[in-house]
């Protein structure tokens, strides 16, 4: 079995635009959450990413034309932007590393993921289809570009009830109230029904059919030039022509495709010349505990020696916010809300982790030192039986999985961060680790510091606990010892409340639980730490 270490780390989060200042406000034991704007004012806060992707310019400068960075500022969405910073930042732990990944060849892999995808770009992109499509339907249902609806506009009352029940015409807007919300949805089914009757727009698309099906001729390179020229000046001229708002279909941006759930990983992979197997693993807030197990499976495999592996989440949208709410796992009462208190909800925050995971042996006789921790062993799971509520064995098993494969027993163990969202999974999740450590344990619990983010969280606690391990603490959070719930304090645990403490001696144990009912477990030691159980 490899020996895997951490060879390279980068952070992008609320508060913190990189790994040192994610390091620095660590110490400091405060909520990192703002107020949320996203749906004007509001009672909800969220965790916003600090975060300027001209702090990485220079660097993309340096290595590619000067039209690569406008393009990426251009083409790519907050979650592959961030993801790219937090790999630049990972590049930098280990001077020369970048070279040593480009040298491995198919042995250096990429394996990043987000949690929900890049959901600004998605819903910018849907509201400009939605307004073209209006418009749109709006331009062929009028009775100039439809002989039905002139038909229709022109006929006497009984003639109008007639051709209504005959063609199925449904209820005319125009009598609503003109600032109704009725009217409008009315409109939506008036108009869409009256363009599925244009005869012009039929023609139109008659013609459109014949510019689209010109062909290459000659030479495939100089005619495909050719052709998109050819057809953007036919395409013009055929809007003159109708005098037609843009078709729904060009409205709709490529930058779409440019941004779905693999595109960090796939520029991270073109930035750093990386080769190896590129992809995104998805297992929604477990995702970054299963992108480790599948490094440490692929690397004990010998098809790797080193494989960056992260998860990047969009800034927080009000799709994912209101979402959470309707869920009823999210906040919003202004106030932080702190995890094993009062369960009032958990809040969406947005950023990206990116490590460098490697074979700690290959990877220390090029002469780079690990950081943080060792990683023994990943247990991932699945409850098949809830979307979100936890279940006991799933968790339970992914524990239990996670030290057999490290071959550790639970009397090891000096410390445990918790998924812990504010909800009565807290509860439940403090009762499970009671089945495997029975006596004390210093418990963590972070997402009253910078919230939930759907995928990155797991690899921020992570990143904050191996952070504090390796420098002999464990940092504050915002906890105090009179807000803990009663029900959770009858635990043999003592909790890291506002004041940083003495890390204990043993292992460290990380559980995450994702939507879905998946859950994945990391345990890690010291580097100076005893092999031998």
């Amino acid at each position: 079995m490899a020996r895997l270490g951490i060879f390279g780390w980068g952070v992008v989060a609320p508060n913190s635009s990189n790994i040192d200042s994610f390091a620095r406000n660590l110490s400091s034991g405060e909520s990192w959450l703002t107020a949320f704007d996203g749906f004007g004012p509001s009672t909800f806060l969220v965790g916003n990413p600090e975060f300027d992707f001209n702090d990485y310019r220079n660097w993309i400068d340096q290595r590619f034309p000067p039209s690569k960075f406008p393009q990426l500022t251009q083409k790519m969405g907050c979650t592959t932007l961030y993801a790219v910073g937090a790999f630049i930042q990972a590049l930098e732990q280990n001077p020369g590393i970048e070279d040593t990944l480009k040298d491995l060849g198919p042995e250096a892999q990429v394996l990043i993921g987000s949690g929900v995808g890049d959901l600004p770009t998605q819903y910018n992109i849907s509201v400009e289809l939605h307004d073209a499509q209006r418009r749109w339907n709006r331009f062929w249902a009028s009775p100039e570009q439809n002989a039905d609806r002139e038909a229709y506009e022109k006929a006497d009352e009984t003639e109008r009830e007639k051709l209504s029940g005959e063609w199925n015409i449904p209820p005319d807007p125009r009598p609503l109230p003109v600032d109704s919300f009725e009217r409008e949805a009315t409109y939506t089914n008036w108009d869409e029904f009256w363009m599925q009757r244009s005869e012009s727009l039929r023609v139109y698309l008659a013609e459109f059919e014949a510019i689209e099906s010109m062909a290459i001729e000659g030479d495939i390179d100089a005619g495909k030039l050719s052709l998109i020229r050819k057809k953007r000046g036919s395409l013009r001229r055929l809007q003159m022509k109708w005098g037609s708002p843009e078709a729904p279909w060009l409205s709709v941006s490529p930058n779409l495709i440019w941004n779905i759930v693999n595109t960090p990983a796939s520029q991270i992979s073109m930035l750093g010349g990386l080769t190896g197997a590129t992809y995104a693993p998805v297992a929604a807030c477990s995702s970054f505990g299963v992108a480790l197990k599948v490094a440490l499976q692929t690397i004990n495999s010998g098809e790797a020696k080193a494989i960056v592996v992260g998860m990047s989440d969009p800034a927080p949208h009000p799709l994912l916010v209101g979402a959470f709410y309707r869920a009823h796992v999210a906040a919003a009462n202004g106030a932080p809300s702190l995890p094993l208190t009062n369960m009032r909800g958990t809040h969406i925050s947005g950023g990206s982790v990116v490590w460098i995971v490697g074979d700690y042996d290959y990877m220390a006789a090029q002469g780079y030192k690990p950081l943080g921790l060792e990683i023994l062993g990943v247990g991932v799971t699945s409850d098949a039986r809830h979307i979100i509520t936890p279940s006991k064995e799933g968790p339970l098993n992914a524990i239990r999985i996670a030290m057999d494969n490290a071959d550790v027993s639970g009397h090891r163990f000096g410390t445990w961060d918790l998924h812990a969202t504010a909800t009565p999974g807290d509860y439940q999740e403090v009762n499970t680790l009671r089945e495997v450590f029975p006596n004390s344990l210093v418990v963590t619990a972070r997402k009253g510091v910078f919230g939930h983010g759907m995928a990155a969280s797991g690899g921020w606690e992570l990143t904050a606990q191996y952070l504090g391990l390796a420098n002999g603490k464990l940092d504050p959070t915002p906890l105090t010892a009179d807000t803990i719930n009663p029900a959770i304090e009858e635990a043999p645990y003592e909790y890291v409340f506002d004041k940083a403490r003495k890390a204990p001696p043993g292992l460290a144990g990380k559980l995450s639980m994702g939507i879905g009912g998946v859950n994945a477990c990391v345990i890690s030691r010291l580097w100076d730490e005893p092999p031998a159980d």
